[in-house]
């Protein structure tokens, strides 16, 4: 099954769908947002002429990210196989929509880089869950790319200063449930610049996966329908590369996930 947040052509406000043989039909909320939070049942209604997927999931109480999860990146860092997850958090305003610019004011340095991901979307509460538990609740998965701002996050030792920049995370283009993607049997997460390819991974390499990322969060923290987790980014990203190669302004981000779609996002650094 396949979901998103639509707009529509001529209207204001957006309404959740369901894909049902290439075309939109309504769900009964305004958004996966809140179809998610409401344990709203997925029952399709009238077909919806012209809609357009857009950012999925636009209020999301909470935005975990995992940082270090695939071998390759984990290699280009220099860093060593970690026996927890690192963890961070964004907040839902950092989120972006399919197709949105990623604008940024321009400052001395600026050194901005791209992390494909897979994003897991979270069905259910999870307080102290099992990886079973966690693999029970997964309501589905969608594509983000945590744009990073490298020299803001190497200010400090802690990451989120150069993570959590306002409308510069892209996610979408669809929800895709469980029954269709299993991560675990391996997705390719795939990254694009200028259309120049420059990440592939793929999940099945994942140090943690997603039911033990969630069970991991679920002990500190209660996750709720609607919350997202970043799963990590594979190698390939600006910093890695010899030089450090960043994004600039009018560059265009791809990031696509087989069986979930594509987003493309241009930069813009005003």
């Amino acid at each position: 099954m396949r979901m998103a947040t639509v707009t529509l052509p001529d209207t204001v406000g957006t309404t959740a769908a369901i894909e049902i043989e290439g075309r939109w039909h309504a769900l009964p909320a305004a958004d996966l947002s809140e179809l998610l939070a409401a344990g709203i049942a997925p029952v399709p209604g009238d077909e919806l002429a012209g809609a357009r997927p857009t950012l999925p999931l636009p209020r999301p109480g909470k935005v975990i990210c995992c940082g270090l999860n695939y071998g390759d990146h984990i290699a280009e860092t220099g860093r060593e196989k970690p026996s927890y997850p690192t963890l961070f958090a964004k907040y839902a305003d950092t989120l972006l929509a399919p197709g949105a610019d990623i604008v940024l004011p321009a400052h001395d340095g600026l050194e901005l880089d791209w992390e494909a991901e897979l994003a897991v979307v979270v069905g259910a509460e999870l307080r102290h869950a099992t990886p079973a538990e966690a693999e029970a609740a997964i309501a589905g998965y969608t594509v983000a790319n945590d744009i990073s701002v490298r020299d803001w996050q190497r200010r400090t030792l802690q990451w989120f200063q150069g993570k959590a920049w306002d409308a510069t995370t892209p996610l979408g283009p669809v929800v895709v449930t469980p029954d269709e993607l299993d991560p675990t049997s391996g997705v390719e997460v795939v990254c694009r610049v200028n259309g120049v390819e420059r990440q592939r991974g793929n999940t099945k390499t994942l140090v943690f996966d997603s039911a033990a990322l969630l069970s991991y969060i679920s002990t500190f923290t209660v996750l709720r329908p609607g919350d997202v987790v970043l799963t990590g980014t594979p190698g390939g990203v600006g910093m890695g590369m010899e030089p450090p190669t960043y994004l600039r302004d009018g560059d265009v981000v791809e990031t696509e996930i087989p069986g979930i779609g594509l987003l493309s996002n241009t930069v813009r650094i005003a």
